[in-house]
Formats: C-alpha cells, sequence, structure tokens
C-alpha cells in the first residue's frame, strides 16, 4: 500500500513535546516500512487564521497525493493549536480517503477536556466535577459531574489546560488545597494569564492513577489492553500525587524518576481491572472512537474509578505507554500499526497473518474485560520519558 504519514508541521525551536511529534512519525515510518509499506511524509501549518476551515488544511497539491495514496496514516496534534487538530481528519474525511485513528468528530470531543467531560457526563460516566471560568453563565460555580465528589464547596482541586495535553502548566501548584469553586477558578484564570490559552479546575481525586490503551482489530473489534498503574510510591503526603511536566519531560528531576508505570498486580486487584476495562470499553463507545485510544482513571479511597482524559490519538512512539501495555501482551508496535492501518482501510481479513489476528483478540478479550492482570516481567521504568498518563500525542 502507499501511505501518506501525515504530520503538522514541527519547527526545529519547537518545545520538546512538539519535537515529539517526530520520533513518533519516524516510528510509524518504520514499521509501515517493515510491513512492506511505501510512505511519504506530508506536514501539515496553518495559516494566519487559526479558526480556518478543513478546506483550507490541504492545497490543489496535496490533495492530489492524497488522492493518489491508498491511506493516510494521521497523526496531526496541533493545527494552529491543539483545539483546530481535528480540522485535518475533517479534510480527510471531505476528500474520502482512508485515515487512521478517530474521526473529526470524537477527536475534538476528546481534545477538549471539558467537551469530554461533558460527553462522559451524558453517557452517564464518573467524571470528577469542574469549573469553567470562561463561562458566563456559570460564574465561579461547579458545571458538573456525576456522583461524589460533585459539589462546589471546600476540598482540593487540580487546575488544567482545557486543549493542551503534555502536562502544560501542571506542576505541585496546580493542587489546590481545601479550596471552594470560586478560588478554584481565580487559579484558572491566573494559569490562563501566565500560560495563555483556556484553563479550568477540577476536583482533585485522591488515590492511585491508571492508564488503559484500547487497540481496535478487525477481527476482535476494540480489544482493552492491560492496564497500567503510575507508582507514587516515592511521593511523600508533601507532593500532590500527579505526573506533570516534570514527570514527562524534565529528566533528572524528582518527577521524572519517581513516576514507572507497573503492570503487575494482587490478585484482590482483579475486580477493579476489569471494572476499568469495562469502563474503557464505554468510553470508546460513548466517544464512538476507532483504531486506538487510550482512558485514564483516577481511583479514590474506596475503589471508585473516575475518568480524567479520554485521548483519541495516544502516542505510538516505542517509548510511550501504548506500546508498553502492547508488549505486555507479546504484541508488537508494527503489529499494532498494521492493525490501526487495516481498520482504517477497512479490510475483510485479519491482515498479513491471521492466526496472529486471532491471538490478539484473545489476548485482548482475556485481559481488557476480563480484567485478568498480567503476569509477565517488566522493569520498573520502561517508560522513557512519558509516565503513562499523556504521550505527548493528545
Amino acid at each position: 500500500m502507499r501511505v501518506i504519514v501525515l504530520h503538522n508541521h514541527v519547527p526545529p525551536e519547537a518545545a520538546e513535546a512538539d519535537q515529539d511529534t517526530l520520533v513518533q512519525v519516524q516510528a510509524v515510518e518504520r514499521e509501515l516500512a517493515r510491513l512492506g509499506h511505501e510512505t511519504a511524509r506530508l506536514a501539515v501549518r496553518a495559516g494566519t487564521d487559526t479558526a480556518a476551515a478543513a478546506d483550507g488544511v490541504f492545497g490543489p497539491a496535496e490533495r492530489e497525493r492524497i488522492a493518489e495514496a491508498d491511506a493516510v496514516f494521521n497523526l496531526v496534534e496541533s493545527y494552529g493549536g491543539a483545539e483546530h487538530a481535528h480540522l485535518a481528519a475533517r479534510a480527510l474525511e471531505d476528500l474520502g480517503a482512508p485515515f487512521t485513528g478517530s474521526g473529526s468528530e470524537p477527536l475534538r470531543r476528546s481534545t477538549g477536556k471539558l467537551l469530554a467531560k461533558q460527553t462522559l457526563q451524558a453517557a452517564g460516566l464518573a467524571t470528577p466535577a469542574w469549573a469553567d471560568p470562561a463561562d458566563p453563565a456559570a460564574g465561579d460555580d461547579v458545571l458538573g459531574g456525576t456522583g461524589s465528589p460533585t459539589d462546589g464547596g471546600p476540598g482540593d482541586w487540580i487546575v488544567k489546560s482545557v486543549w493542551e495535553h503534555a502536562s502544560l502548566g501542571l506542576d505541585q501548584d496546580a493542587v489546590l488545597r481545601g479550596a471552594d469553586a470560586a478560588a478554584a477558578a481565580r487559579a484558572a484564570r491566573g494559569r490562563a494569564a501566565a500560560h495563555g490559552g483556556s484553563w479550568f479546575a477540577e476536583r482533585f481525586v485522591h488515590g492511585r492513577e491508571f492508564n488503559l490503551a484500547v487497540l481496535e482489530t478487525v477481527m476482535g473489534g476494540p480489544l482493552v489492553l492491560p492496564p497500567a498503574e503510575i507508582d507514587f510510591a516515592a511521593f511523600g503526603p508533601e507532593r500532590a500525587r500527579i505526573v506533570g511536566q516534570a514527570a514527562k519531560w524534565d529528566e533528572g528531576s524528582f518527577e521524572y524518576e519517581n513516576t514507572p508505570r507497573r503492570f503487575d498486580f494482587p490478585e484482590a486487584d482483579r475486580p477493579l481491572l476489569r471494572e476499568l476495562g469495562r469502563l474503557a470499553l464505554a468510553c470508546w463507545r460513548a466517544f464512538d472512537l476507532r483504531g486506538y485510544a487510550r482512558v485514564d482513571f483516577r481511583v479514590d479511597g474506596d475503589g471508585k474509578p473516575w475518568i480524567i482524559d479520554v485521548n483519541a490519538n495516544p502516542c505510538l512512539s516505542p517509548d510511550a505507554g501504548f506500546a508498553a501495555a502492547l508488549a505486555r501482551t507479546g504484541m508488537s508496535l508494527g503489529e499494532a500499526v498494521a492493525a490501526v492501518l487495516e481498520v482504517a482501510a477497512d479490510g475483510a481479513g485479519a491482515g498479513a497473518d491471521a492466526a496472529a489476528g486471532a491471538s490478539w483478540r484473545t489476548i485482548g478479550r482475556t485481559i481488557g474485560t476480563e480484567g485478568r492482570a498480567p503476569s509477565a516481567r517488566e522493569g520498573r521504568r520502561g517508560q522513557g520519558r512519558r509516565s503513562g498518563q499523556r504521550e505527548a500525542r493528545e
């Protein structure tokens, strides 16, 4: 097949999180070549009008290249900002070109954290309450959430960027202790002034943090890969247990060195892992996802999972959490790339190796929906510079 690897333009002076896009591009190109496909890169960049419509994403030459290709591997993370990244998928839809990953609307709703939380709430899926200072009607009030903690009274909050997903501005000071919704909203406005963009506040769920990757295959449908938990054992009581900007990008920092992911769990965690797998698939359906995705959870002291992020285009770099989860099943990154491409092309078979496809289905169903903890050994780090919550791709 002739496959175009589509990505956003990354200037040489870009931040490390943006430069990481090219690491992913290279990894996908390498795996596609190993699978025998012919690849070509195509970078998109927005003009001065960041609110441009999808029909401005590709020029005539680019549209001709796409028409001549058999499929497009869509790795676009930003188009004049993350809030417009879905326009690349929209443009591909308008052209009728087969492309990997989720469609434009699922990408839009999952990339915007407030849109994602509204989607979760509408589906009856538990997400922590939030306060949006940009909403003129609500003012400083909490806008939503399902179940406790949902009220706007005193408690702990975490302030996040609405659109950016590389943990921009997410540090220990982003967690507010004993604040009400009004104070949390003021803090969100302060972060917006300091960093730019839109920010909001979310009730902070103390407890454990899990990431669950999902891979779709033509034979097996969406399969939940082994759950990963961030190990905060080295964090003292004075530190909020979060995977912030330092944990992902500041090599040598305490957070970077002490937020490993783990895949081995005691038998007592089996019911929780089963529930996390069920919820990950519920998110897949609620957002109408396709190809691959990742769902992030916080689990409170009572063992209740809260969905904090749905990532419709997680990073496929070899050192990212998705690849680590694949490794626990015995799947290679190349096999996952093949599955994602096959779904995009809507192939009828199971790829070059039908038997391998069947084994992926068995592994995914067993680990994902049955919640069985993986037994293979893996080193504590095994994660490169990403601690598993984000991946640079969001």
